[in-house]
């Protein structure tokens, strides 16, 4: 492998911070898999004294990739570039066939299918009357056989039978539409915030970690809410997108 000196270069009379034109040639690299998942980097000293930069700066650039999941450090390890986050673009499909069609071996654990009332705001999205029974879905969802996403989702009473052994083999929306669910639209608020002790555990993350958060409404076609949906993602291996276009 070509030396990192080699394939950096940094431009001391451009207005680009001198930490930033680092940072993000160095993203570049990873994610052109040309520093693959694993490889360690030297400590940050070493680092700075190789492409002439104060230890504040290069210690700025590598912070800037630990923040944006590129990067970890590891005591006893050093820094070393990590698996690359899943992308995954805002569209009306399941993560589980997000999943399988990137080839990221989607795994599922159950960990609880049971019916409850509905509150707040699970029965204003369903359109349901507090108290209305619906039926909750908590899974665990596995890309690679590594924790990505902690899945909870409520559906109208009986709107379909679902066992455990299908939930841990398919995605809930391929599952509905087999069960004649037409899904038709959604709305969906993305946000972030930190990990609770539970969630960390569950996704292998210390607490406090940052986690992205979705909720979604699914609609079928008349219109009527058929899923509520409220999910956690790691946000050191799980992105979205979105395409923006000007009308």
């Amino acid at each position: 492998m070509e030396p990192l000196a080699h394939r950096i270069t940094i431009d001391r009379n451009s207005p680009v911070p001198l930490y930033f034109q680092f940072a993000q040639q160095l993203q570049d690299l990873i994610e052109a898999g040309e520093l693959p998942p694993g490889t360690r980097l030297n400590n940050e000293i070493a680092m700075a004294d190789q492409f002439g930069l104060s230890r504040p700066t290069m210690r700025q650039a590598m912070q800037h990739l630990v923040n944006k999941g590129l990067l970890a450090r590891k005591r006893g390890v050093g820094t070393q570039v990590v698996t690359n986050r899943i992308r995954r673009q805002l569209e009306f499909t399941s993560l589980h066939e997000d999943l399988e069609r990137d080839g990221r071996r989607p795994r599922t654990q159950v960990l609880s299918v049971e019916t409850v009332p509905a509150e707040g705001e699970i029965a204003a999205g369903l359109r349901l009357a507090e108290g209305t029974p619906v039926l909750a879905l908590e899974r665990l969802r596995f890309a690679d056989d590594q924790p990505i996403a902690l899945l909870h989702n409520f559906l109208p009473e009986g709107l379909i039978e679902l066992t455990l052994e299908e939930l841990a083999e398919a995605g809930l929306y391929q599952l509905m539409r087999q069960s004649g669910v037409g899904l038709s639209s959604a709305e969906q608020t993305i946000g972030a915030r930190r990990a609770t002790v539970a969630e960390a555990g569950l996704l292998g993350e210390v607490r406090g970690a940052t986690l992205l958060t979705m909720t979604r409404i699914a609609y079928d076609g008349s219109g009527r809410p058929v899923e509520y949906g409220s999910h956690v993602y790691r946000a050191s291996r799980y992105a979205f997108e979105m395409t923006v276009s000007a009308h």
